[in-house]
């Protein structure tokens, strides 16, 4: 049987610090060479994307107006896209930054579209990903590990988190916007630059995902009307399994806005997010970007994706991690 070392698979105590915790930072996940081969992806696209055919939609995290929910938006599932900062306007409109400065995210395809990114899932395309030579941690093989059956990348994007404008992402569960019925999302989220307090690392409320439902979901809005809206979750709140659901555990620091543990962590550590586990970051107002790259993973087998999540699957279906 391979070791968790040759498939990059989880070892015993990374899966138990995930299933306690909700979340797991795994060091060197990626290798200096992959880091710099997506970053320089990334700015290629930065740099290239026409201004004139990309509407300039703001990606809204709720904090200031209204969550994101226009048409270029929403039909993003299958292609790669370009979300600007809000702060990146002026109050007229005016563009305040260069575009490649000016980008909060691009996704939602990039696993599927950009060769670079889509390496990661694919082992012919990066067969030196599960050699017991490299360091990086394979996504099926941890998908694997954390009893996914049938694992489906369903979105992906780049986030920059831009030097002085980045904006704040209040606390939320990945979830509310990524629903399975019931619940099963986890997030691959893999920093390409440093992420530090100055620059706006994520923070995380360690066993939440153990308490705290997901009661609400993000989708499209209902009557045929345009955008999007939060609804009250009428499915399961909590994943399958006896340890989700019960009352938050005695000793446990504070309420939902407290008790917060910030990640700060280098460039090619791979942090894994279960779907339920309240998270943040802060407002980057450093002049050092924070560019990441997340994806997301659902289940498959046995589980229900409807019609009224705000992503819905482009015709080929969500993408398989397992491919053999």
């Amino acid at each position: 049987m391979s070791t968790p070392a040759q498939t990059g698979g989880l070892t015993p105590s990374q899966l138990e610090s995930f299933e306690r915790d909700g979340y797991l930072v795994i060091p060197d996940a990626l290798s200096p060479a992959t880091v710099a081969a997506l970053l320089a992806e990334t700015h290629l696209l930065l740099d290239n994307f026409p201004l004139s055919s990309h509407p300039m939609t703001k990606f809204s995290t709720g904090e200031k107006s209204d969550h994101v929910g226009d048409d270029y938006f929403l039909s993003s599932g299958d292609k790669v896209r370009f979300f600007f900062e809000e702060d990146a306007f002026s109050p007229d409109g005016a563009l305040l930054k260069p575009k490649a400065r000016a980008i909060n995210k691009i996704g939602h395809y990039l696993h599927a579209l950009s060769p670079p990114f889509a390496a990661l899932l694919d082992p012919a395309l990066n067969p030196g990903s599960v050699a017991a030579e490299r360091r990086e941690s394979h996504p099926g093989a941890i998908a694997r590990a954390l009893g996914f059956k049938d694992p489906r990348c369903l979105q992906s994007m780049v986030i920059c988190k831009q030097p002085e404008i980045g904006g704040a992402v209040p606390p939320h569960q990945d979830s509310t916007f990524l629903y399975t019925d019931p619940p099963s999302a986890v997030g691959f989220w893999y920093a390409l630059e440093d992420a530090t307090a100055e620059n706006g690392c994520l923070s995380f409320l360690p066993g939440s995902h153990k308490w705290a439902p997901v009661r609400q979901r993000f989708v499209r809005a209902a009557g045929g009307k345009p955008g999007t809206e939060f609804i009250d979750n009428a499915g399961p709140q909590f994943p399958v399994g006896e340890e989700y659901g019960k009352a938050k555990q005695d000793g446990a620091k504070g309420g939902e806005d407290e008790g917060y543990v910030m990640g700060e962590v280098k460039a090619g550590s791979l942090i894994l997010i279960h779907g339920n586990l309240l998270h943040k970051s802060e407002r980057n107002t450093s002049q050092k970007g924070r560019i990441i790259y997340t994806f997301h993973v659902i289940e498959g087998e046995g589980t229900t994706y409807d019609e009224r999540n705000w992503l819905q699957p482009p015709a080929e279906g969500f993408t398989k991690l397992f491919r053999d």
